[in-house]
């Protein structure tokens, strides 16, 4: 054998090739158990003769090759399985025995519920050094060998109280014996996705292998040994995704910190752009193209996206993404346009420019941008409006197709699962009556939805739960879509949500909810910028995602590779 062990070395130089590979230390761990039931974990001494129980290693029912010292052994030659107690809640009190559920194996800190001694049962009964395995419940959570060590207890249903039958095995490795065979435990139970359980004949049939037992006692120093070291790298790797969060948070935090200028940003950047006499807007600048360049590197995980995608958001909405031109036409002038076309003036609401008192306001608009509200960007000749209230039965044919809160995306609308209302019904909702170019946002349901309307889908219509938002043609609806889904606006959103069990956007909140609008010259540049932002995250996202399959699919075949020396050598 070239190699017959698997020491701690051999182990972080195995983890260096995969560490940033999702579940691998979990994975390591597995493959430790792996090794050690098959043998392939220590150093095996042929001086060491086979146990008087069990049968050869060679049998055809075997899973896998074993030492040639080595025996198997069915769970129920060794184990006496004894079931827990089925108690009722009326059997529980305030103080007593303690019961022992699945949770309080998986879970030291949860907490008991308690019976009265006299209520247990002898068979039940558990004590320090108990061998307990537990049957029943959900896959990768519940089932598994134990050693009890909290003191005198009681066992409830779906765990065995495990009484040996001989001493060929040490609790310790039989522990690991088990556990290291839990995938076929889990394949052979009974029961659908959540709630699975193995019957007690199954169990006592599955066969676990019988090294000698100094040998056992060599493999549990070993795992030992090992998994306290993928204890010390889960600790270090959960330090580094801490403080990599940590700094991504801080780095687009202070992207959007009002008071972001050359002089507040971090020493690290200035020292990285050294310009020395830059401008406020310029060193900002420097410190978003900082930020931007450096996240793909922070960003290691594609849930990670979602943060940056709502960073850009937010800058877009402040003024912070491109910068301002005083050529362009101020948003005022473009306010005054929809007015002029309007005959509802007075019901629109108030505007405010960037120059005159915005202390009420969120935050400062750019030169040239001013605070409004939704009312005040609408197309004057329509309103914000909800839809059909009551879909009815699906037509067998025709029919108009009508939009729910699940079709519509952050971003987009699925059409996936459009269904369709009697025109009859839908007659009577002419006034949200899709045309192409509105926004639809989720007021009731499914919330943070909001889409801009293709032309495509003129005809459509919405239902209850979606709210129909017209946007005045002076105003570049994309954008508008963007406000929607920044931060900024879902803040406001949730604070102003109404109901208790079922809660919901008011459309009066919704028409007063106030909203910083740039020059449409720059709404323009601030879209065409998010555009190729998003795409990029969409790239970033989609490289994430499939680096992290790569990742999985090397880190099987490292994990094979390491076991393919043991291997050849025991065929040897």
């Amino acid at each position: 054998m070239k190699d017959a062990t698997f020491s701690a070395a051999r182990l972080l130089k195995l983890y260096d090739r995969i560490s940033d590979t999702e579940g691998a230390i979990s994975k390591l761990r597995h493959f430790l158990l792996d090794l050690a039931v098959r043998g392939k974990l220590v150093e095996q001494d042929i001086s060491e003769a086979p146990q008087s129980v069990g049968v050869a290693p060679l049998i055809d029912e075997a899973p896998y090759r074993l030492p040639s010292n080595w025996r198997w052994m069915a769970i129920g030659d060794q184990l006496e399985l004894l079931n827990g107690m089925a108690f009722k809640p009326t059997d529980w009190i305030s103080e007593g025995l303690r019961i022992v559920r699945i949770q309080n194996l998986n879970k030291p800190d949860a907490p008991f519920n308690h019976c009265a001694p006299e209520l247990a049962r002898d068979r039940s009964l558990i004590d320090d050094g108990s061998f307990l395995i537990s049957w029943s419940g959900t896959p990768g959570t519940s089932f598994g060998a134990f050693i009890w060590d909290r003191g005198p207890a009681v066992l409830n249903q779906h765990i065995f109280r495990c009484d040996f039958k001989t001493d060929a095995y040490r609790p310790d490795f039989l522990k690991l014996a088990i556990n290291g065979r839990l995938d076929e435990m889990i394949e052979k139970a009974h029961g659908g996705v959540g709630l699975r359980h193995i019957t007690k004949g199954k169990l006592q049939a599955m066969l676990i292998a019988v090294p000698p037992l100094a040998e056992q006692h060599r493999i549990v120093a070993k795992v030992d040994e090992l998994m306290a070291l993928c204890d010390q790298l889960e600790q270090a790797r959960a330090g580094r995704e801490a403080v990599r969060d940590r700094l991504t948070t801080a780095t687009l935090a202070r992207l959007t910190a009002p008071e972001t200028d050359e002089k507040t940003l971090p020493a690290e950047v200035g020292t990285a752009l050294s310009s020395g006499n830059a401008t406020n807007s310029s060193a900002f600048q420097s410190h978003a193209r900082f930020a931007l360049q450096s996240l793909p590197t922070l960003t290691t995980r594609p849930d990670q996206i979602k943060t940056l995608r709502q960073t850009i958001l937010n800058l877009a909405v402040r003024g912070k993404l491109v910068a301002q031109d005083a050529a362009d036409e101020p948003a005022s002038a473009l306010l005054k346009r929809i007015e002029a076309g309007s005959d509802r003036t007075a019901k629109r609401g108030a505007r405010r420019s960037n120059e005159e008192d915005n202390s009420d306001f969120p935050f400062d608009c750019p030169k040239g941008w001013v605070w409004t509200v939704v009312q005040q960007i609408l197309d004057p000749e329509r309103e914000i409006s909800y839809g059909v209230i009551k879909l009815g039965a699906e037509p067998k044919s025709g029919g108009v197709p009508t939009l729910r809160c699940s079709d519509v995306r952050p971003g987009f609308i699925d059409l996936s699962g459009v269904r369709k209302v009697n025109e009859t019904i839908e007659s009577e909702y002419a006034r949200t009556r899709l045309n192409g170019g509105e926004i639809l946002i989720n007021i009731r349901g499914t919330l943070g939805g909001v889409a801009l309307v293709s032309e495509k889908l003129k005809g459509f219509n919405v239902a209850r739960e979606v709210a129909v938002v017209p946007i005045a043609k002076e105003i570049v609806p994309q954008f508008v879509v963007y406000l929607m889904l920044s931060p900024y606006f879902w803040d406001h959103i949730q604070s102003n949500l109404r109901g208790i069990a079922y809660k919901g956007l008011n459309l009066g909140i919704l028409r007063s909810l106030p909203i910083p609008l740039p020059p449409l010259a720059e709404q323009h540049r601030i879209v065409d910028k998010v555009d190729a932002l998003m795409a990029l995250c969409d790239q970033l996202e989609a490289s994430l995602t499939t680096t992290a399959k790569t990742r999985s699919k090397l880190l099987n075949a490292l994990l094979h590779e390491a076991l393919e020396p043991a291997a050849e050598t025991a065929n040897a």
